[in-house]
């Protein structure tokens, strides 16, 4: 028996099923004990390869594609420690639904707990952040390709249902290369000829859509207010329309990509007095997750749980996000077929609490005119220039925002007029930013900017590989403020807070840039910094580092000031 051609028959049958529910990207680290996957994946006609030499960029790498695409994106990696490197991006794909095909090569059963060299135990490595698991046999002649196939229907009719990522564990015996031809074994290939002969996935799972029952009267009769999470630009637009057709307040999460006549709610929502109009909302709806703002999350909780609002949550996916636990309508569903059912049977006559908190869009427009008196192009740029300049950059980019300061002051200054805009904010970690930003731009294209804090470039530097032969035009910004700054604005203790919290590391990033082939610059004022980055989206090809480069406590005690004036209104 030819071990190797078997081992490449199940892989071949494998990753044909998967291109059959919509995988079309393959990433792909190297390894010896995953060779059949590697060469099985690189013949297949329909499949796209993506490369990286470290296992937790790559699941980073693999997660951005799928974010960006909404389609499934398959991991192959060798057996060991490199199994266990894909643990962070899977955690988040658990969270954020993002569908991941997990192929992890492995030693036989008789190689694992005796020794044998880079063998650990991956049975169950990945725990319940997987949606499904698969624990494939060693390929065999004596077990059918139809079980085959019907297995991987299974779990990839799970993911379907629930999203985020599946682990499919294969156990592959040596010999793992051989020249001869899969015609050795042709009576097995046929045994599934008819498959082979198809477009269709070997089996079919059919789900009833049913059309979401709306009660009009429910929502249009009551005072209510729309907070819009991590959404896509289309669905953005969509909720928008409805809260203009409602005549409500939107509240927008800059995951949105948009804003509204309400923007800036982190500010203001701080003075109480400011709040006692939104107090009296009688429903809310919030449409995806993952929302920045902890003052809009105390308000929601305030105001279920104390003034008696409904709570309606608006998600495709059925995973609880009610951190608070808060009493829940969740309507699970497409949002963008929701939302548009529901503008489409709006008419005049039920929108009885039109422009109830219209006298709030006051308290927005003195908060921007605060913030504009910041502005000042030929001074020396800080991390709130560049937040308030985020709708500067041109129309068709798309923008990728980490888990730093920044995106809190992006969040209290920023008003996005329409950005695609992707983050991780499932596990909200520092790590893999730049190899799920990368993914994003491979996977559609388009023109990006990335925002990122000096410590989480630092954790992920490898990837800056990722982007060394990007031809899509795409700008790291990396706001360097020496360190953590954002514990200046959490409760750590102050004698360990710089040496256990922020640490310092006096690292800059133009030999980074260099070692991985990028264009860098370090712009000193507002003027520059628009010129150069504009200048690069517009008719610039690969990767522009920017580094911004701040003293470590200026964001913070810039924010702790303009609270205060906020009071002060």
């Amino acid at each position: 028996m030819n071990q190797a051609v078997i081992n490449r028959i199940w892989c071949q049958t494998i990753f044909e099923e998967l291109s059959r529910f919509g995988v079309s990207d393959v990433c792909i680290a190297p390894g010896s004990r995953s060779t059949p996957l590697t060469l099985e994946a690189d013949a297949h006609p329909s499949l796209a390869l993506h490369t990286h030499f470290d296992e937790r960029g790559l699941g980073f790498l693999a997660l951005g594609l799928a974010k960006a695409s909404h389609r499934p994106v398959a991991v192959v990696v060798t057996s060991g420690t490199a199994v266990a490197n894909l643990l962070p991006a899977i955690a988040e794909s658990k969270l954020t639904g993002e569908k991941l095909v997990i192929l992890t090569a492995d030693r036989p059963l008789e190689l694992v707990g005796c020794g044998a060299n880079q063998a650990i135990n991956q049975v169950g490595i990945f725990s319940s952040h997987v949606s499904q698991t698969l624990e494939l046999p060693s390929p065999s002649l004596t077990t059918p390709l139809k079980w085959l196939l019907t297995s991987i229907d299974q779990v990839m009719f799970g993911q379907a249902q629930s999203g985020s990522a599946i682990h499919i564990n294969c156990p592959f015996p040596e010999p793992l290369y051989s020249t001869q031809d899969k015609a050795i074994y042709q009576d097995y290939l046929d045994s599934v000829a008819r498959w082979w002969g198809s477009n269709s996935t070997y089996t079919h799972q059919l789900v009833s859509a049913v059309t979401p029952q709306i009660n009009l009267h429910n929502f249009a009769d009551k005072q209510g207010v729309i907070i819009l999470g991590s959404v896509t630009l289309g669905e953005a637009m969509l909720a928008k329309q409805v809260a203009e057709q409602l005549g409500w307040p939107i509240l927008c999460d800059p995951q949105s990509g948009v804003s509204s006549a309400w923007a800036h709610y982190d500010m203001w929502l701080q003075k109480s007095a400011n709040s006692a109009l939104l107090n009296q909302c009688q429903l809310v709806l919030q449409i995806g997750s993952r929302i920045v703002s902890k003052q809009l999350n105390q308000w929601l909780i305030e105001q279920i749980e104390q003034r008696g609002s409904e709570y309606h949550y608006l998600s495709p996916n059925s995973a609880r996000n009610n951190q608070a636990h808060l009493m829940q309508t969740h309507h699970v569903t497409d949002i963008g077929s929701w939302l548009q059912a529901f503008s489409n049977q709006l008419s005049p006559l039920t929108k009885t609490q039109f422009g109830w908190a219209d006298k709030l869009m006051e308290l927005s427009h003195q908060v921007a005119c605060l913030a504009g008196l910041h502005l000042n192009t030929d001074t020396l740029l800080d991390e709130m220039d560049l937040a308030l300049t985020l709708n500067t950059h041109p129309k068709k980019t798309q923008l990728f925002l980490g888990n730093s300061l920044f995106v809190r002051l992006v969040d209290m200054f920023s008003r996005l007029k329409g950005y695609e805009v992707f983050s991780n904010r499932g596990a909200s970690g520092i790590d893999g930013l730049i190899a799920t930003a990368a993914g994003v731009v491979r996977a559609n294209k388009t023109p990006t900017v990335i925002y990122i804090g000096d410590t989480s470039l630092l954790y992920d530097i490898n990837s800056l590989a990722l982007l060394s032969n990007q031809v899509t035009p795409t700008v790291v910004v990396v706001t360097n403020n020496d360190g953590g700054a954002i514990f200046d604005l959490l409760p750590v203790p102050e004698q360990q807070k710089q040496a256990l919290y922020q640490m310092p590391h006096g690292y800059q990033f133009e030999f980074a840039a260099k070692q991985f082939k990028l264009d860098y610059c370090k712009p000193e004022t507002l003027g520059d910094y628009s010129q150069r980055v504009n200048a690069h989206l517009e008719s610039g090809k690969g990767t522009l580092i920017v580094e911004v480069q701040t003293p470590p406590q200026q964001a913070t005690t810039q924010i702790k000031e303009f609270v205060r004036q906020v009071h002060a209104l």
